[in-house]
């Protein structure tokens, strides 16, 4: 009942609705990246990740400084269904901005 209750809770806000979704269409994106192309704080951007990361929805890698985003796989049938239906929403998405000031050595291990 808990894992039901956090994966509830972590999509009932419209703000995480949108991350999820846009990390969902774009792949494995970099925080940085998210919070430019939300235009939101480093502390409330992470926040809403957390948030996700608990209700089982997406895995970080860390590389260097800099942490990156994706969804988990295997992703089990109960959030998978959540995470198709969330396509079908009518929400509006930023482009992805690339923002973050990497150094060369860490773009080419992006």
């Amino acid at each position: 009942m808990d894992i039901f209750l956090k994966t509830i809770g972590s999509i009932n806000d419209e703000t995480r609705l949108k991350i999820l979704n846009f990390i969902n269409q774009n792949g494995e994106v970099c925080v940085c990246d998210i919070e430019s192309a939300f235009e939101m704080i480093q502390s409330r951007v992470s926040r809403h990740l957390k948030i996700l990361k608990e209700g089982g929805f997406l895995k970080v890698e860390r590389r260097g400084r800099w942490a990156f985003y994706s969804i988990r796989t295997p992703l089990d049938a109960f959030r998978q269904s959540i995470l198709d239906e969330i396509a079908y929403l009518e929400l509006e998405l930023p482009n992805r901005k690339f923002s973050c000031n990497k150094t060369k050595k860490e773009i080419r291990r992006c």
